[in-house]
């Protein structure tokens, strides 16, 4: 992979282990480690090479001076590692809505956007 250094990959790693490990920490808090399903496990494996796609973005986001494109490259960059974090969290909970699971989604991504938008301007 073309522009990949090993604190990069490491970071990538390092981040994608971290989150799917809190998500199950704080799922078998929640629901018992016993009750866990695997594919709840396995579907932790899948954040870290989702963890690409922030760290490239998140640095994008960091030199962009305008508000707007800034806070889409940061809810672009959220995307698709919450969206596995959030989702299978959610779908443990015997009354899973996807609608409201959903909602619930945008309504994050588009809050942590502003967050670091506004946070996180270029100088």
């Amino acid at each position: 992979m073309a522009g990949v250094n090993s604190l990069f990959l490491r970071t990538v790693i390092f981040t994608g282990v971290l989150i799917g490990g809190l998500n199950i920490v704080f799922a078998g808090v929640q629901y018992g480690f016993a009750g866990l399903p695997i594919w709840f496990y396995l579907s932790q494996l899948l954040i870290i090479p989702a963890m690409f796609i922030p760290l490239r973005l998140f640095a994008q986001a960091a030199v962009t001076p305008e508000f707007l494109r800034r806070a889409s490259l940061y809810a672009l960059g959220w995307a698709v590692p919450y969206a596995i974090y959030k989702f299978a969290g959610d779908a443990l909970n015997p009354a899973f809505s996807p609608v409201f699971s959903l909602v619930s989604y945008l309504g994050t991504v588009i809050l942590f956007a502003g967050i670091f938008a506004a946070i996180r301007k270029p100088k």
